[in-house]
């Protein structure tokens, strides 16, 4: 046996970096030691430092003809696609939105079915989807087969995704596992133009002693996880027994539900009186829309059974952050 090749579209984001180099560290995906690593993304990902494996990292598009037939022919074992349009952009450029979050899912879907036609190929495709493929009015705790009727193009474009990855599963073309993650938090660096950005934002900034900006009120439930946790769920897709998944092939994975005062009184119990007041109430009606449309809690206890996890607390979450982006551990 030659090892297990695996490849990242999107590596050159923030849960992409940490899914690859999680993969470099330990060499091994599951039972099977890690031969090949390709990783895609608009721009090309960096090289993953201390890996000295095969490496392919290039720059592509996948909806430009050509380029999903030209990354599936190095016939990667497994395949994360975790390249998307976040939701405040994607509901801002709405065909952008539906290029890079529909159209190019369809293509490497399409691709993978070609080649399956041509000598049978079949990856383990995961396929990060959204808890915004949800959408209000809700329950308190959202069943995994609640209807799926997205209020935003961001949440449309994901449910069209877990629909045909279902489909070409169902069909045999692809071995594909949805991930439908929580909203990641504390997310590291600049804030994107994801509308759930701020909640990484209140916490992240006054740590550092910045200030952050509030845009909902401190009442907001809503469903969280750790960048760690993210990782961890995108490796265990990559490894658990299909037949244990069964037809429903998309996962709502584990998290916890804090509203946003909960997430104010852990950074006070961390940082203090003095981080705390860094947080700035200014009200955003755009993103108040889109944020109570989402789910406040999840049931993931199909994901639980299978051995996803994720923490319990926000407690965790910021001491997530501070050990993984800060450097800082607990005693």
């Amino acid at each position: 046996m030659g090892g297990v090749h695996v490849a990242v579209i999107g590596a050159a984001g923030m849960i992409g970096r940490k899914l690859v180099a999680e993969l470099v560290r330990e060499e091994r995906l599951g039972d099977a030691e890690l031969s090949h690593l390709s990783t895609v993304d608009l721009v090309e990902p960096d090289p993953p430092a201390g890996w000295a494996g095969t490496t392919v990292g290039w720059s592509a598009d996948l909806t430009v003809p050509g380029a999903a037939e030209a990354f599936v022919a190095g016939r990667p074992d497994v395949i994360f696609h975790l390249a998307a349009v976040v939701s405040g952009e994607a509901e801002a450029d709405f065909e952008l939105g539906y290029r890079v979050n529909l159209d190019g899912t369809r293509a490497l879907l399409e691709a993978i079915r070609a080649a399956h036609i041509a000598d049978g190929y079949c990856p383990r495709l995961v396929f990060a989807s959204s808890i915004a493929v949800f959408g209000g009015p809700q329950p308190e705790v959202t069943p995994e087969d609640f209807a799926a009727t997205p209020l935003s193009s961001y949440g449309t474009q994901k449910a069209i995704g877990e629909l045909l990855l279902t489909d070409y599963t169902r069909r045999g073309f692809v071995d594909g596992v949805g991930i439908r993650l929580p909203t990641i938090c504390i997310r590291p660096g600049k804030p994107n133009r994801a509308a759930s950005g701020f909640f990484s934002a209140i916490v992240r900034e006054p740590l550092v002693g910045q200030e952050a900006i509030l845009p909902v009120p401190e009442t907001v439930r809503h469903w969280f996880a750790s960048p760690r946790s993210a990782v961890r769920c995108c490796l265990r897709a990559a490894i658990i027994d299909s037949e244990l998944i069964g037809p429903r092939r998309t996962l709502s994975m584990p998290g916890l539900s804090a509203t946003v005062g909960e997430q104010i009184e852990a950074l006070r119990r961390v940082a203090g009186d003095q981080a705390v007041r860094l947080v700035r109430r200014r009200p955003d009606p755009s993103i108040m829309r889109i944020i109570e449309s989402w789910p406040r809690a999840l049931d993931a206890s199909r994901a639980q059974r299978l051995g996803f996890v994720a923490e319990t607390s926000f407690d965790e979450i910021i001491k997530v952050h501070l050990e993984d982006e800060l450097g800082q551990h607990a005693g």
